[in-house]
């Protein structure tokens, strides 16, 4: 799809934030929108990394194809959250909308003279790359979990966190099971079988496949600690 005019405000984005308003008026002056359907492809690993994206609105999932053709999904972007800093101009993942959605792109080289040129922007790209680093510890942190159990449960609280949802709350899920799958390192049947065993056990409601209702967030973060046990 083509870069269309800009029409979102400073407020939306979260690059912005902690600029001054020439800092941000600046970074609004290279900016346009993209928008993507659901299973569209926004870049594929080893394509040209002349881009940084932040996402508005909708959900995209990040994946690595494994020399034996299997997928390892690597991460799940909401709003707020940042791609496309490839260190190497290369980009090493695919990307790909599971839902409608609507990105802000900037275009590299122009970002890349807005550190040299705004107060403080280098500051917000640092933050940004340490929240990544952290989801990529995180990552590898759940994958060596040996429970499937403790998986979903900090899946689960993954996505209320992303979603901004503490105590008992309604989170939306919107990519399928075989998605969770692939981020966790289980098969589509043990997920199935696992959220089953913590609707059975109180710790959560599945009103619809999209949406999951967390109705014991102490419990559901005890079990993912590995402080509780939900045997399947």
């Amino acid at each position: 799809m083509q870069a269309q005019a800009f029409s979102t405000t400073t407020a939306e984005l979260a690059l912005a934030g902690g600029l001054s308003p020439q800092g941000a008026s600046h970074l609004m002056a290279i900016s346009t929108l993209q928008h993507k359907a659901p299973g569209e492809t926004l870049f594929a690993e080893g394509d040209e990394a002349d881009s940084v994206y932040e996402v508005v609105r909708g959900m995209l999932r990040l994946y690595k194809l494994l020399p034996d053709g299997r997928r390892q999904i690597t991460g799940f972007l909401a709003a707020g959250h940042f791609l496309g800093l490839a260190p190497e101009g290369v980009c090493v993942y695919t990307a790909e909308a599971i839902t409608e959605v609507t990105l802000c792109r900037y275009k590299r080289k122009a970002f890349d003279h807005l550190i040299d040129e705004v107060p403080g922007f280098a500051k917000r790209l640092l933050a940004v790359a340490s929240h990544e680093l952290s989801a990529a510890q995180s990552q590898m942190l759940l994958l060596g979990r040996k429970a499937a159990p403790e998986k979903v449960a900090s899946f689960l609280l993954m996505m209320a966190d992303q979603q901004g949802k503490d105590g008992e709350a309604m989170i939306d899920i919107p990519m399928t099971r075989s998605d969770i799958g692939d981020y966790l390192g289980l098969t589509i049947e043990t997920v199935s079988r696992t959220l089953t065993k913590l609707r059975q056990d109180g710790l959560i409601a599945l009103p619809t496949p999209d949406r999951i209702k967390i109705r014991d967030r102490d419990q559901l973060e005890e079990l993912a600690e590995g402080e509780a046990e939900a045997a399947l």
